[in-house]
């Protein structure tokens, strides 16, 4: 029997990966979460479990780590084609442990049931066209000075400090910030800070 945890941001994707994965005679969800850190905690108790994951997942720890703590633990990322951020974080952390598997959300749930076996087994699990993806992004959608804004901003500069370190207007550095919120689709500045730096572009 393969034992499962589900970590996604989503409760209602939860629940609909859940019951997916509850039909098959050999595999059992045994707990879903909706935060990283708890998704270390009962897995810290239990090394014979196997992790559906979702590699945006929020909490007290980030996804590089967690993952680097789940050593031993087959781990399944469960990638959104459309959701850029997660594409090289996820690809940054396969790269790590051969135990990590990286498969997109539109599979069938057949494939997705696979894929599950797959990691548990050992055996390489990974979507071809998500890699094609991220490289033929070219790495990180922002600017050079859209990273520059982007770390004052972390070091709890404001607007207008921000817009005297670069010579710039305040109203300048509002609409640098609006678009970098755009593309890294976060809803306010500290997640742009953390979704830029798990992906690796500042």
């Amino acid at each position: 029997m393969i034992r499962l945890v589900i970590g996604h941001r989503g409760k209602l994707v939860r629940g609909a990966l859940a019951a997916v994965l509850s039909r098959e005679p050999d595999l059992a969800v045994v707990a879903e979460f909706e935060r990283a850190d708890e998704v270390l905690t009962v897995c810290a108790r239990d090394p014979g479990l196997v992790v559906v994951l979702d590699p945006l997942l929020p909490g007290d720890i980030d996804m590089l780590e967690l993952c680097g703590q789940l050593s031993g633990h087959p781990v399944l990322m469960l990638i959104d084609r459309d959701d850029a951020p997660s594409v090289p974080l996820a690809l940054s952390v396969a790269k790590q442990s051969h135990l990590v598997g990286v498969i997109a959300t539109d599979v069938s749930p057949a494939d997705l049931v696979e894929a599950v076996r797959g990691v548990a087994e050992g055996r390489p699990v990974f979507d071809v066209e998500l890699a094609l993806a991220a490289l033929r992004a070219g790495g990180s959608p922002l600017t050079q000075r859209e990273r520059e804004v982007l770390r004052l901003i972390d070091t709890g500069a404001t607007v207008q400090e921000v817009a005297r370190s670069l010579s710039l207007s305040a109203g300048t550095i509002r609409n640098y910030l609006s678009r970098i919120l755009s593309k890294t689709r976060a809803r306010s500045r500290i997640e742009a800070i953390r979704k830029a730096q798990e992906a690796g572009w500042f």
